[in-house]
Order: C-alpha cells, then structure tokens, then sequence
C-alpha cells in the first residue's frame, strides 16, 4: 500500500506560496526603493527611459555605467514606460523573472519527476530566504539566475528529446538562453554553464551525444546574434567600455583582493570560501529543517520507506545533473574575494529541485515540513518588516523622505533644486527624478534661479551648518537618517 499526501496538503502549500506571492506584490509597492544596489539600477532604468538612450546606460547624466550590460535596465525602463516611475514598477520586472523561474522548476519537476516532488520543488525554491528577497529587489542577478535556469532545463530536454523538432527548438533555446544571460551580466554566464555541464559529461561519457543532439554550429552563431550587436554598439558609443568591463568587472574583480579600480562603488573583500556560507543563508530556513526532518525520519524508517516506494526512479544522471548545476557555480565563486551574497542564487533552482527530490524519498510527510518552513517564513519576515518599519530602518536606507519633505516646505513645490553636501544617494536622484545635485564641502552653492521658495540643502548629520553667503535659513525641516535638511532663500527674498 502506498504513501499519499492527505488531500489537504497540497491545498495548503498552493495558499501558503499564494500568500508568499502576496506579501512580495504588497512589499513592492509600499517599500522605498533602498540604497546602494536597488535605487542606483532603478535610476539607470529611469534615466534609460527618459534619454530614450538604449544603447548606453548611464550612471549620471553624461557618466556612462560600463559595470552591467543592459538587459535588466531595459527591463526596468520598458516597465517604467509602461507604469510610471514608482517602486512597484521598477521592481515588477524582476518578479517577473522570479516567476518565470519558478515557471522553469515546476515544468521541469512535473516531467522528469512527479506532481508532487514538482510542488515540493516549487515550494523550497519560493521559500529560500534569498530568493524570495531577490525577486521583488532591482538588482541584475535575478535575470542571470533565469538565464541560467533556462539553460540548464532546455540543455536536458535537447539530450533527452524524443522527437527531431523538439531536440531542435531546445538546442536552440539553450543557446538563446545564454545570449540572453550574455546581455544580463556578461561572460559569466557560458562561464557558469560551461563549469555545470563539462563534469557531467565527462563523469556520464556523454560529449558525442551531446555533440549530436545540439546545434553546435548554428547554436553559437544564434547566442552571437542576440548579444554581439549591443557590445559592438556599446563601445562605439563609449569607447573604453569593453576594456573596463571585460578587465576590471570580470578579471579583476574575481581575482584582485580589494580590488579599488572600482568606478561605481567598491570592492566587497571577503575571505575564500565565503560564498558557500552565503549558500547556506540563501538557503534558510531550509538548511535547518531539512537537515533535521531526516534526522527526526531515521526513527520511522517503516513510514519512510513506505512514502518512498512509489517515487518514480530518476531518469540516469539527472541527480549529479542536478548537483553539479548547484555546485559548480559556488566552487566557481569559492577562490573570487570580491563577492556579494547574491553570487549564490544560480544555485538556487537546482538546489530547489535537488532537495525536493532527496525529501520526498527520505522524509515522512515532507509536506508538512516544507509548509512548516513556508509558515516560519511568512511570520518571520512580516514580523521584520513591522520591526524594521517602526524603528525607522528602512527610511535611514532611502532618500525618499528628503526628497519628498523639500518638495512639501513651503508652496509644495516640486521642482524646487535639491543639493548634497558630500555625497550624494542614489535614491535622491531617483526620487528627484534627477535633479537633486551633489557637491564637495568646499564648493560654493551654484547660481539657480531660486524663486520664491529657495532651495534644499542636506548635509551629513550633526555637522556644524553656516547658512552660506546670499542665503537665510528658511527653517531647518529635520534630521532624516544620516542627513540634516535645511531650507534656504535667497537673502531679502
């Protein structure tokens, strides 16, 4: 007699990602758009967008960005376009991404295992921590990892294809799918597909079949026409570019500790080996509760061994498939010093699919394990949000209060200039919709038309303010996060 989930199961986990898809869609809209990552890539989307410049995306107005290609930010202004300029639209597109991800686990579980190890997939992939966040957040690793995901699936379904059609339209998918990631964050993409698949092919004995069964004359020549264009473009345009990006984003910042060539920001340095501490946080809450559902299945070895008795045996090779897709991306990342967290979402999917499979065979009722990590998800990080809300954290990570409290003082003008003393954040040009200015302590304020309602000044909290020559305080309307913001008018005004 065999082992099946009690119907209401299924049910419950479908809620529980419904409710986890809702909670993303709301967190999207009501939260400001964060400093440095989220408001710099929404900006360049949003001056992308307004220049109607395709082509080069620029960092500040006539300072071109050579650290990213552009297929994130034409995502981002397309949607700006569409929607306006708000959070929520420049979020969309990479839960957009985040779905189609999810889209690639589910079709692909469903035909190589079952319906029910799929939504056990679906279920760990929606839940790790890091890719839940990832996926409301404007940055460009979520459209790598879609890249990736896309990839590897079509990669298996052209080896595996029972028809000559179908063998084609996924060779070909594979190869579009690494042009597609080529515009999404460059040469690491056939680098992270390459370092997946040539183990497991030298470990199944299976280069011939693959080398007959995938277009691997026509096959690059499509992955060059999607992506060779816009490179040759982007450096007739901005001479330089494939110098600094090819070199310093790739080479550079893998293998130079500290590396300080960075034009944009700087160098993450951490210790070798760093990024698989990053997998396992990634991977939370699942990392702990899988590893102690099998722990706590050992002593019910009958129930086990029930469940698993009818789980259909794995197609040969699809398990290390399935591993070396999760595991060559982080030794990739192992020996690289300047990394972030998200180098460890290409794992992600096929960590997702992998452990699906392991807990359907190893674990008694994996569904209640899975939707009790789903319920600890939802109440953790909604208890979080209200904490990180009430104490003001989020507002100390944005500009969007500034901005928006010198649009208010006074009249409520909007377009009245906006300037920083020292530095200034990326969401204050994004929220300014441009305007606001940066200027180094010792420069004088420029000569702006100042009208009847002045102009903003912010300067780092606590810093002693003498109200420059020319001027009077207006009043000094707060202290938001690490900034004092000051209102001036023009003196006899």
């Amino acid at each position: 007699m065999t082992s099946r989930p009690n119907d209401m199961t299924p049910r419950v986990l479908w809620g529980l990602l419904a409710l986890l898809l809702l909670a993303r869609l709301v967190t999207m809209a009501w939260l400001p758009l964060m400093d440095t990552t989220e408001a710099r890539y929404a900006e360049i989307g949003r001056k992308m967008a307004e220049l109607d410049d395709w082509v080069t995306p620029w960092f500040d107005y006539g300072v071109p960005f050579w650290g990213k290609p552009p297929l994130s930010f034409w995502m981002t202004a397309l949607s700006f376009r569409l929607f306006g300029v708000n959070e929520f639209a420049a979020r969309l597109p990479h839960l957009l991404c985040g779905l189609g991800i999810a889209a690639i686990v589910w079709r692909f579980a469903r035909g190589w295992l079952d319906a029910r190890r799929a939504l056990l997939c679906l279920s760990l992939l929606a839940g790790s921590v890091l890719f839940l966040v990832a996926v409301g957040a404007v940055m460009t690793d979520t459209v790598l990892q879609l890249c990736l995901a896309w990839a590897m699936c079509s990669f298996w379904e052209a080896l595996h294809a029972e028809t000559k059609v179908r063998q084609r339209l996924q060779g070909a998918a594979f190869f579009a799918a690494i042009g597609l990631g080529l515009l999404a964050k460059g040469p690491v993409m056939p680098v992270l597909v390459a370092l997946s698949l040539a183990p497991w092919l030298w470990q199944q004995r299976r280069w011939g079949e693959a080398w007959r069964r995938l277009p691997v004359l026509g096959g690059p020549l499509l992955t060059a026409a999607i992506a060779l264009p816009w490179y040759v473009l982007a450096e007739a345009r901005s001479p330089g570019f494939l110098s600094y990006f090819l070199l310093g984003e790739h080479w550079h910042r893998y293998l130079t500790p500290g590396w300080r060539g960075d034009l944009y920001g700087h160098a993450h340095r951490y210790m070798p080996g760093t990024i698989w501490l990053f997998a396992l946080m990634a991977l939370l809450p699942w990392t702990v509760l899988l590893p102690l559902a099998i722990w706590r299945s050992r002593v019910d070895r009958t129930s086990v061994a029930s469940a698993a008795s009818d789980v259909r045996a794995l197609p040969q090779g699809l398990s290390a498939y399935l591993l070396f897709w999760a595991l060559m991306p982080l030794l990739f990342f192992s020996a690289a010093r300047n990394i972030i967290p998200t180098y460890a979402l290409p794992a992600v999917p096929a960590a997702a699919l992998w452990a699906g499979n392991l807990i359907r065979r190893r674990v008694a009722r994996p569904e209640v394990w899975v939707a009790t990590g789903l319920l600890w998800v939802l109440a953790l990080g909604t208890a979080f949000l209200l904490y990180a809300d009430d104490s003001g954290k989020f507002e100390r990570k944005t500009a969007r209060s500034i901005v928006l409290a010198c649009a208010q003082a006074g009249e409520g003008d909007p377009l009245r200039p906006l300037f920083f003393i020292g530095s200034r954040p990326y969401s204050a040009s994004f929220y300014s919709r441009g305007r606001a200015t940066r200027l180094r302590p010792q420069d004088p304020l420029p000569s702006v038309p100042l009208g009847p309602q002045g102009i903003c000044l912010a300067l780092p909290a606590g810093n002693a303010f003498t109200v420059p020559r020319g001027f009077v305080n207006a009043g000094n309307l707060g202290r938001f996060g690490a900034w004092d913001l000051h209102w001036l008018r023009a003196q006899g005004g």
